[in-house]
């Protein structure tokens, strides 16, 4: 992916936020705050703002800045973790003007890391790492067989896809949702929700 790729991508996840923000609500009124789409649909909206700013910048520097706005601009939970996964992307990615799928891969897994830590959880939580990860191992497992980009994100989507249908088997141990116990049994994560309308977006870029 170029830099133009890239914010592509970027414009696309503004439009996936804003377009699934009553969603995404309705999700986290259920078994969390209640704003989750709106704390989401803010955040991209400032990086809306910031376009031509991001534009201008390398690969590495664009998906930084965007880690940095949405921790300054959403609220919740939400803001520092999606801003630590952009963060550490971002920085391992510096100094590089385009990505190649390996780079994508490899940036995906520090943006794991960062959640993963930021959040002090692991997968079989009820969160979004129950979409991330399993993306990570299905686009790993098809780049290794076919070395098609296309065909590896279309694969990590199917994955992420079907993580966010394991969340509803799944107690939440982490959040608001945790309080609920065994009443958030039958209810999608709104996080792993919104990581899979971000995937959907990179994936029309590739």
């Amino acid at each position: 992916m170029n830099k133009e790729n890239v914010m592509l991508a970027i414009d696309k996840m503004i439009d996936a936020m804003e377009n699934q923000k009553e969603f995404l609500t309705e999700l986290d009124n259920v078994i969390g705050d209640g704003d989750h789409g709106i704390n989401m649909a803010r955040g991209f909206g400032e990086i809306n703002k910031k376009r031509d700013i991001l534009a201008a910048m390398d690969v590495a520097d664009m998906i930084k800045n965007v880690g940095m706005i949405l921790v300054a601009t959403v609220g919740g939970a939400s803001g520092p973790l999606y801003g630590t996964a952009f963060m550490k992307a971002g920085t391992f990615l510096k100094g590089k003007e385009e990505l190649s799928f390996d780079d994508f891969l490899e940036a995906f897994q520090y943006a794991i890391e960062g959640v993963m830590a930021r959040g002090k959880a692991v997968e079989g939580e009820k969160t979004m790492l129950d979409a991330m990860l399993p993306a990570k191992r299905a686009m790993e497992t098809e780049w290794q067989l076919t070395q098609d980009e296309k065909k590896s994100v279309e694969a990590g989507l199917t994955a992420a896809k079907e993580g966010v249908e394991y969340t509803k088997t799944i107690i939440a141990t982490k959040g608001r949702a945790s309080y609920l116990g065994e009443r958030s049994i039958g209810h999608q994560d709104p996080g792993a929700t919104s990581f899979t309308f971000l995937l959907e977006a990179i994936a029309s870029q590739m």
